[in-house]
C-alpha cells in the first residue's frame, strides 16, 4: 500500500492473508466467533470478492458453504477486521 493511501483497514497483506489466514477459498456465515470480522464497502475496500460457485482459488474467490469452511465470516458494520467489495470480475487485492 503506497504512503498516505486511503485504502481500507490496511490488515490485508500482499499475500493475500489476514493473520495467517489466506482470503480464498470456502467460507461460512456466522452470528458469532468468526475467523474474521467483514464490512462491505463501495470504494476503497482491503480486497475485491467474487462470489463464485465452486473452485474457489484464487485471491479474492470465496465459495459460500454450511459446513467443511476454510474460514468463518461475520458481517459488521464497525469495526472490521477487513473491508471487502464485491465484485463481478477481477477479485483480489486492488
Amino acid at each position: 500500500m503506497a504512503a498516505g493511501s486511503t485504502q481500507g483497514t490496511g490488515n490485508v497483506g500482499a499475500d493475500c492473508a489476514f493473520r495467517g489466514t489466506v482470503l480464498a477459498g470456502k467460507v461460512k456465515v456466522v452470528d458469532s466467533f468468526p475467523d474474521i470480522r467483514v464490512k462491505a464497502v463501495s470504494s476503497f475496500p482491503d480486497l475485491k470478492v467474487k462470489k463464485v460457485g465452486s473452485f474457489a482459488d484464487d485471491c479474492g474467490e470465496w465459495q459460500f458453504v454450511d459446513s467443511f469452511a476454510d474460514f468463518k465470516i461475520q458481517y459488521v458494520d464497525s469495526f472490521p477486521d477487513i473491508e471487502v467489495a464485491w465484485v463481478d470480475s477481477f477479485p483480489g487485492l486492488p
